[in-house]
């Protein structure tokens, strides 16, 4: 049997379902997987802890670390290498180690890309306002552009995140296609959109609330949360009782989770397997 250890680094993880997601995927193929977390509010880490903590876990034999909120951009500069989107989008959230080198991937935006295909396939797609500028919502930007969203408004609370992700999504969709705009306009932008995704932590246990006013949902305005703990979010009850169409962040977290699980181990997951296996936990509230 095969063995495999891999890990989870980031702030506030300790109700992620990532470890036992992948763990029953490789019960299921054969592969003693083991999947520890790597809090860092727990264990006391931060930005400049990565370089000792990627070393550490290459000499521990970690074959690879996912990584997310808040180090999905800040770990970028300590790889030897970025593949696929991770280099054009400067955001990791899968880190393997190879023999000769630590590579970064991407699997957010093929994560968010597969679940938006999956559950909202006839969606309007010519106006969408994205919350969120960071490692997640970099990913959540390409996905959507590649998807087809006609004009894809960018708001983040931090001014200076929006224009260097609007710089890099232009250059290879067309600035025509891409904008950032301030929080105070966003009433304004929502009243015009077909569609709303939220790439904030805002709706965790740890970061409370809705990022939107009430009186700006309606039927019309499709939502898309990235969050999946909790699995309803305050935005997605207010947009479903609003009678909005809603999209929440568990099929994200499972497409992701499938790309990793292959570059961590070399097979294929079945997608269908581990997101039933994810309906299964959320409804137990794991």
């Amino acid at each position: 049997m095969t063995s495999v250890l891999i890990g989870l680094v980031g702030a506030g993880i300790q109700q992620s379902h990532a470890p036992l997601l992948h763990q029953r995927e490789g019960d299921r193929q054969g592969i003693r997987l083991l999947y520890t977390t790597i809090d860092s509010q727990h264990r006391g880490l931060a930005d400049a802890d990565l370089p000792d903590l990627l070393r550490w876990a290459r000499r521990l034999g970690y074959r690879g670390l996912n990584v997310t909120h808040p180090f999905k951009q800040q770990v970028v500069g300590h790889l030897d290498e970025l593949c696929g989107e991770a280099a054009v989008l400067g955001a990791v959230n899968t880190v393997v180690f190879d023999d000769d080198a630590t590579r970064g991937f991407n699997t957010d935006a093929s994560g968010f890309r597969l679940s938006f295909a999956r559950s909202f396939p006839d969606a309007a797609r010519d106006r969408v306002v994205q919350l969120g500028a960071g490692g997640a919502g970099a990913a959540v930007a390409h996905a959507l552009l590649v998807l087809g969203i006609g004009r894809l408004t960018l708001v983040d609370t931090d001014a200076t995140r929006t224009g260097p992700l609007v710089e890099t999504l232009a250059r290879e969709f067309g600035a025509e296609r891409v904008t950032a705009a301030g929080h105070a306009r966003l009433s304004d932008l929502l009243a015009a959109a077909d569609g709303l995704v939220n790439a904030t932590p805002v709706g965790m246990a740890h970061h409370p609330g809705s990022p939107v006013a009430v009186s700006d949902l309606r039927p019309d305005l499709w939502v898309a949360d990235i969050v999946y703990r909790p699995i309803d979010t305050p935005l997605l009850r207010a947009a479903r009782a609003a009678g909005a169409p809603t999209l929440h962040g568990g099929g994200m977290s499972v497409f992701q989770a499938v790309a990793a699980f292959e570059l961590f181990t070399g097979r294929p997951a079945d997608a269908e397997s581990m997101l039933g296996h994810s309906t299964e936990l959320l409804a137990a509230g794991r």
